[in-house]
Formats: structure tokens, C-alpha cells, sequence
């Protein structure tokens, strides 16, 4: 467990960042970080501020002032990861949700009020949607067998049984609140008394069961108190939200039915669900001022014995034991230094006995601890039911070892810098703290947990975890922590192996996010850099066929089932003759007519695929080397197969509208660049196509390649947006200091290569990665950058064409890899 890095705030003269009292923490799975602090300013006036940043950008970060008028006790992401909850000690709950999807842009416009009463525990309904990973069967083929779907009821339905969105919250006076968002943007909000009797509800917890109904669990504070559980149903009645609620068995600490310990430990301080789906396990805090004891508790059913007289009296109660709902203790700690905060994983390992015993049989660690902070600085993982201490992390301000010298070891006068609130990443591989100086530091979680795994296992436990990703959709930016540059080789080569295993049509599904993983992984070593442009320009690619593809109509609506698109398909792979012209003569030409406008409209992205075949085949005489971007698709028969209909589908056009043909510069007036070119692309793909031999493209070919730069101008791609990332910089044992707001001057990484293509000087012209339009050094139109690539496109679309729009609106709101758009300020010349 070693820190990867640090983020604090500059000094402001009129102003200060201090960590807000309650400090609110939230992660989402796609890998975005909101948390509070008050600004204070000269004059003592507080703003509350939630920061939202992503962990790839951090001094990135996105203040919103919350216009809360009262301390924010709680924040909570939904399951997609891309809307905010907050509330606030006056009641206030406020949903923030991106504005056009940009991960730097935020805006609350629906929300709802407890007058008066503070929030003390905040939850989305559940969505119904639950996977259980099995780790023991990591070694089998199939993803429905490594990861399968739980029956598990959403919170609320609709109609035709889609889950309801909507919130629920407790607050202190023991309010249960619920707000159902209508899919016509009206919100339904009701509140109830969790029981007849309202008692102070000084903590509180939801949880939620797999039958559809929600668990609150409270308690006043005093460790003298019982920590009550209550059963809540929502349900709309007449276009009304009601809520009934039943009381559950209670339990009172272990530590406070000890008579000699009793007065010890005053205060409960920390009451948790082990898992937002999970309502049997709980885990308690006691504390007092310089000590902590953490329990475990479980709900179990048990059997309720029966007196022998009622027995005989009636012989079908003796049959069938009546069972009864009962807590019991699990496991709890000796006495510990106080505990300032608790993180828990979110990774849906199950917890029975045998699962735990699968897991240690399989050594896979990640997702069975749960993160402790102390007041002395330190932070130790435990394990989420034995609470037996797997890992221990030190700050700077806690004590070192005693060989160290005095003079290192800071003087700590005051109380040690503590985290106060904290956050485990989805796959349990990071941890966040905010400490009590309000900075934010980034912890690395080894997979091993200090255990010494051999290097196939620990590989094997990232690829389950990178597949676990792949399934669910979750950002995996955490896992690339852990990957070592020696390690990127073979795990692209077993992700590839484990998704080729898969069914057809749920590569299908996978196809872009296996490419954007793999993108990932290779930027983290100097040997596997250029790999990554080929992955972008695939991803480019299959998006630009099925843009074009579907912009063919057949001619006659009442046509067989094969779209025009298919039809171009079967004919190219069918016809495997050099002349363009004689495969064009095959296809209905009628199904090719477009609008002129619309035709123009695409000019900049036809002329990149004829750039793109121009390089590819100017670059097969020198194809030894695998240091140049683009050497993986001279032997992929499916891309370049891809390319050969595209080149058809120009042609056709250019027939119909000759000023959309991609523009070569030739050396020769009478020259057909594109036929010279589908001729050699041809020959080329006949060497490595699916069906037939695979063969090295014969001395001709190479020979015409290497004259093409004497025929045609060799265009320079802008092969791969620069990323400003972190990721590919970190060094282990060396972590990097930030500040908010500051872009850091970062050590280089692997990809400052300088490589064909991807020379960047400080004013090298930008481009607009997706329109493939030059934006010019100092772009003077407002762009956004992805956080997981750099790919750089304008806000604003400069075109009108319905044909430019269908193509934009594939990436209103991710980016090509699937990350997430953030905007970029306009860079002064």
C-alpha cells in the first residue's frame, strides 16, 4: 500500500479551502471524485464548495458552489456514475447531473427539502441491477460464468417493470424522506416517521434487500443505546408516493454489555452496511476521545426452542421449529487508537463462509477489506469480517521506524494530519482520503495485499478485474495503477485470448471497449506505445464504416432482408478483383445516391480514409519495424477488408459529386490515385483475408509500394491526441505533489516518444480529432478533451448536414474509448 499522489489547495490572499465538518466523500465507477470543504473568506463568510474531478486529471477539479446553506453531510453517485447527489443539516437535497455531458460542467436542477431537519444518511433507490464475480471460476471461458446477474428486485418499478429513479434519505429526528424522479421530470416526494416512537437518529445507514425493499439502520450515538434496524416498502399508490415502514430486531454493542468497559468507549461513531445490497452484515464504531473498537455484526435466522408441554400438546409446532431474526456477532477488535474514518468496498465479492474460503484458497484479495483511518495518520485494511488487520499504511506525520533519524522525523506538536473521510475505488484497487488540511491523497491498494503472489497469479487477478470492467462498463483507470510495463505485453495478448472465447454477439457488444482497455494498457509501456494509434484508428475506423454504411437506403422498400451496407460487404469479400471499377459494376449504384450537400458535408472524413490507405501501404516497405503506428493493420484482414469497401463506397460518391473524393497531390496530371491505390489495397488484403491462405505480400507489391512516395504525396497523420494524463507518469515509491488548479509540469512518459507521427512541438497545430478538421495552433473555438484519451473535438458543430449530425451525435456523450468529455479552456497564443 504505497501513496501515488498528493493534491492540495494553493494559498489564496482574501480566501482558504478548509475541510468542511462533516468532510462528504464520493467515487464513482466511472472514476469521478466529489467531496466538500468550505471556502472561507476574509470576512468569515462560508461558501460550501463540492470539488468533482477525475482521478486521471486531478488538479482538474470542477467548484461548484452548492448554494447549501448549511454544512453537506452527505454525497452519493448513482449507479451509472454520473449524477450527484447532495444534502445538507438543513434538509436540503439537491441532484446534480452533467451539463452537456461534460465531466467540468455541472448544474442542479431538481431536489428536494426536509425543512429544518438534517439529512444524516442519503441513497439512490436500487436499480434492480446486481452481479456476483466468482472468483474461483476465473479460469473458465465464458463471462456469464466468471460474472452472473443476481436476482435482485429494484426499490420501485414502472410499468412493464423498469426500475423507478429516486432518492431516500433518514434524518436526525428519524424522518425516512423518499423522492421518485417521473420520467416527465416531476419529482414525488414523500416523508415518514420510521417508527411510531421518533427517536434521534445521530447515524444512519441504508442497505437494501434482494425482494425490493430498503433496510435503515440508526442509532442516537450513545454506545449505551441499542442501533435499531427498520424495514422500509415504497410503493405509488393513486400517483402518490407512500411509504410503510416495520420495525426489525435491534442489537446493542458487544464493548458496552462489558461492565468494566461500559463507560469506556461513550460514543458510536461510525455505523455501516458492509454493502449497499447487503442487509444482514453491519459494522459498528465505539470510541471515545484516544480509543476505538470495531464490531461486525450478521442477522441471522434461528431456530426458537420450544417447551416439551406445547410439543405434546400440538404435535405440527414440534415438526416445524418455529425461526425467528436475530443479530449475532461476528468478529470484533481489541482496542484500538480512534478511528477518524471507514471505507468499504464496493467489489460484490459474497460473503458466506465458503466464499471466503474460495478466496483464500484462490489468493484473490481485492474487495475482502475494508479501510480503517486512525487519528495518528495511519490507515490499516481489515479484513471485512475477521476484521484482522491485511495491510497498514503510514503517513508522513505518523511514526516511522526507530533506525530512522530524528532530524527526518517531523515534530508533531498539534494532533497528526488524519484522513477524515475516505473512499475505495469499484474494484478495490485505490483508496482516497481527504485529511484534515482538506488535501486529497491517492493511495495504491495491492492486489496482493502484502501477500507474495507468483507474477502469473497476479496477473491473472488484474485480467479478472479488467474483464470484470469490460462487463460492467466501469472506468478502469484504477487497475492501470498496479500494471507494470513488463506486464502490458502479456495482458493485452490474454485479454484478447479471453474475449475471443466469448459468444459472437457479445464481442459484438465489447468490440470498441476492448479496444479503448487495450489503447490503455500499452500507453504504459515505451515498447507497446505505437500500438496505441493503430488501436485509436481502429476504433475510427468501425466508426466511420458504420456511419457510412448507414447512410445507404435501398432503392425499393420492400427489398430482402440484406441492408445495402451487408450487400457491400458480401460483394467486396466476394469479388477479389483489383479493378475498382469492375467490383463497383456489381453493386446497385442506385442505393448510393446522397443528397450533394450531405456528400460535401463528409469530405473530411473520406479524405482521412484515403490518407489512412495511402500511409498504411507507403509504410509496407518498411514494415520490419514494428516502432511505426500502423504496423498491426498490414496483417488484419478484417480492417483492411474494411478500407476496401470504404474505397468503393468513394468511388460511387465521387461519381455523383467529384468535389468530395479525397484530394491527393500526384506527381502526374493523368494519374487515378484512388484506382492505384484499391489495386494494391487489394493485393495486399488477398495476403492476409480471413478465408483464404495468409501469405507475405510477393516482391511486386512491395516494389509498387515503395514508389508511391515518388507518385503521390505521403500525407502526416495526427495519429494520437496527446495525453496530459497521470497515469503513464506515476512512478512507484515516488508520488507526485499537486496542486489544484495548476497544471503540473509532469516527468515525461512513455509516449513522449518521439515517433513517426508523433512529434508534437508547443505550436504544433491542433486537430479536431473526430471531424478531422485543422482547429490551428490556438484554437479559437471552445473544444473538450476525453479524460481517458486527449482526443480533442469542438463543442459546437460547425455543420448543419443531417448526415455530419447522426455522426456527432455518437459522441455527445462519450468519447471514441468510451471515456468521459471535459471542457478545455481556450489556449491563449
Amino acid at each position: 500500500m504505497d501513496l501515488a499522489y498528493v493534491c492540495e489547495w494553493e494559498k489564496w490572499p482574501k480566501s482558504t479551502h478548509c475541510p468542511s465538518v462533516p468532510l462528504a466523500c464520493a467515487w464513482s465507477c466511472r472514476n469521478l471524485i466529489a467531496f466538500t470543504t468550505d471556502l472561507r473568506s476574509d470576512d468569515q463568510d462560508l461558501t460550501r464548495m463540492i470539488h468533482i474531478l477525475d482521478t486521471e486529471h486531478p488538479w482538474d477539479v470542477h467548484s461548484i458552489n452548492s448554494e447549501h446553506s448549511e454544512a453537506i453531510t452527505c454525497l452519493e453517485w448513482d449507479q451509472s456514475g454520473s449524477r450527484l447527489l447532495s444534502a445538507d443539516a438543513d434538509g436540503q437535497i439537491k441532484c446534480w447531473s452533467m451539463a452537456d455531458h461534460l465531466a467540468n460542467s455541472w448544474e442542479s436542477h431538481v431536489g428536494s427539502l426536509v425543512e429544518g431537519d438534517p439529512i444524516v444518511a442519503l441513497s439512490w433507490l436500487h436499480n434492480g441491477v446486481k452481479l456476483a464475480l466468482h472468483v474461483e471460476k476465473s479460469g473458465a471461458s465464458s463471462f456469464g460464468e466468471k460474472f452472473s446477474r443476481v436476482k435482485f428486485s429494484p426499490s420501485l418499478t414502472l410499468f412493464g417493470g423498469k426500475p423507478m429513479e429516486g432518492w431516500i434519505a433518514v434524518t436526525v429526528s428519524g424522518l425516512v424522506t423518499v423522492s421518485l424522479l417521473k420520467p416527465s421530470g416531476q419529482v414525488l416526494t414523500s416523508t415518514e416517521s420510521l417508527c411510531r416512537l421518533r427517536g434521534r437518529a445521530a447515524l444512519a445507514d441504508i442497505a437494501f434487500t434482494g425482494g425490493g425493499n430498503i433496510v435503515v439502520a440508526t442509532a442516537d450515538g450513545s454506545s449505551a443505546s441499542p442501533v435499531q434496524f427498520y424495514k422500509v416498502c415504497v410503493s405509488v399508490v393513486s400517483e402518490k408516493c407512500r411509504i410503510d415502514t416495520e420495525i426489525l430486531p435491534s442489537l446493542f454493542m458487544r464493548c458496552t454489555t462489558d461492565l468494566n468497559r461500559r463507560d469506556r468507549l461513550p460514543a458510536i461513531t461510525h455505523l455501516k452496511f458492509l454493502a449497499r445490497d447487503m442487509s444482514e452484515q453491519v459494522l459498528l464504531c465505539a470510541s471515545s476521545q484516544t480509543s476505538s473498537v470495531v464490531e461486525c455484526w450478521s442477522l441471522r435466522k434461528e431456530g426458537l426452542p420450544v417447551n416439551n408441554i406445547f410439543q405434546q400438546l400440538s404435535p405440527a409446532v414440534g415438526d416445524k421449529q418455529p425461526m425467528i431474526l436475530k443479530w449475532r456477532i461476528l468478529s470484533a477488535t481489541n482496542d484500538l487508537d480512534r478511528v477518524s474514518a471507514v471505507a468499504l468496498p464496493k467489489l460484490p465479492i459474497s460473503l458466506t463462509n465458503t466464499d471466503l474460503k474460495v478466496a483464500s484458497d484462490t489468493q484473490f484479495y481485492p474487495g475482502l477489506g475494508l479501510a480503517l483511518a486512525f487519528h495518528d495518520g495511519s490507515v490499516h485494511i481489515v479484513h471485512r469480517l475477521s476484521l484482522q488487520t491485511m495491510a497498514v499504511f503510514y503517513s508522513s506525520a505518523a511514526p516511522r521506524s526507530v533506525d530512522e533519524p530524528a532530524i527526518k522525523r517531523p515534530r508533531t506538536t498539534g494532533p497528526a494530519i488524519h484522513f477524515k473521510a475516505m473512499q475505495l475505488s469499484w474494484t478495490s484497487l485505490a483508496l482516497v482520503g481527504i485529511d484534515s488540511h482538506g488535501r486529497l491523497s491517492m493511495l495504491r491498494i495491492s492486489p496482493s495485499m502484502g501477500h507474495s503472489l507468483d507474477v502469473g497469479l497476479a496477473l491473472r487477478h488484474l485480467l479478472f478485474l479488467l474483464e470484470y470492467c469490460m462487463v460492467t462498463g466501469y472506468d478502469w483507470w484504477d487497475i492501470l495503477l498496479h500494471v507494470q510495463p513488463g506486464m502490458v505485453q502479456s495482458l493485452v495478448e490474454k485479454l484478447h485470448e479471453e474475449y475471443t472465447r466469448q459468444k459472437a454477439e457479445l464481442q459484438q457488444v465489447l468490440s470498441t471497449r476492448i479496444l479503448a482497455m487495450k489503447a490503455s494498457l500499452c500507453k504504459l509501456s515505451p515498447c507497446t506505445v505505437t500500438r496505441v494509434c493503430d488501436y485509436h484508428a481502429k476504433l475510427f475506423l468501425i466508426a466511420i464504416s458504420s456511419t457510412l454504411k448507414s447512410l445507404l437506403r435501398p432503392h425499393v422498400l420492400n427489398t430482402p432482408d440484406k441492408s445495402p451496407g451487408d450487400r457491400l460487404t458480401e460483394i467486396c469479400a466476394k469479388i477479389t478483383d483489383v479493378d475498382i471499377d469492375k467490383v463497383m459494376i456489381n453493386l446497385k449504384t442506385e442505393e448510393f445516391v446522397l443528397d450533394m450537400n450531405t456528400l460535401q458535408a463528409l469530405q473530411q472524413l473520406l479524405q482521412w480514409v484515403g490518407d489512412f490507405v495511402l500511409y498504411l501501404l507507403a509504410s509496407l516497405p518498411n514494415q520490419g519495424s514494428p516502432l511505426r503506428p500502423g504496423h498491426s493493420f498490414l496483417r488484419d484482414g478484417t480492417s483492411l477488408g474494411m478500407l476496401r469497401e470504404l474505397m468503393v463506397v468513394i468511388r460511387i460518391w465521387g461519381l455523383l459529386k467529384p468535389s468530395c473524393l479525397p484530394v491527393y497531390t500526384a506527381t502526374s496530371d493523368t494519374q487515378d490515385s484512388m484506382s492505384l491505390l484499391f489495386r494494391l489495397l487489394t493485393k495486399l488484403w488477398i495476403c492476409c483475408r480471413d478465408e483464404g491462405p495468409t501469405s507475405e505480400p510477393d516482391e511486386a507489391l512491395v516494389d509498387e509500394c515503395c514508389l508511391l512516395p515518388s507518385q503521390l504525396l505521403i500525407p502526416t497523420l495526427d495519429w494520437l491526441p496527446v495525453s496530459d494524463g497521470l497515469v503513464s507518469r506515476l512512478q512507484p515509491k515516488q508520488p507526485l505533489r499537486l496542486h489544484f488548479g495548476k497544471t503540473p509540469a509532469l516527468p515525461g512518459s512513455a509516449t513522449t516518444l518521439q515517433l513517426d507521427g508523433l512529434i508534437r512541438a508547443p505550436g504544433h497545430p491542433k486537430t479536431d480529432h473526430l471531424r478531422r478538421l485543422h482547429l490551428g495552433a490556438h484554437p479559437t473555438e471552445e473544444c473538450k478533451a476525453c479524460t481517458r484519451c486527449g482526443c480533442v473535438t469542438m463543442l459546437k458543430s460547425p455543420n448543419k448536414t443531417t448526415a455530419v449530425k447522426q455522426w456527432e451525435q455518437r459522441w455527445i456523450k462519450n468519447c471514441l474509448c468510451g471515456g468521459l468529455w471535459r471542457r478545455v479552456p481556450l489556449s491563449c497564443p
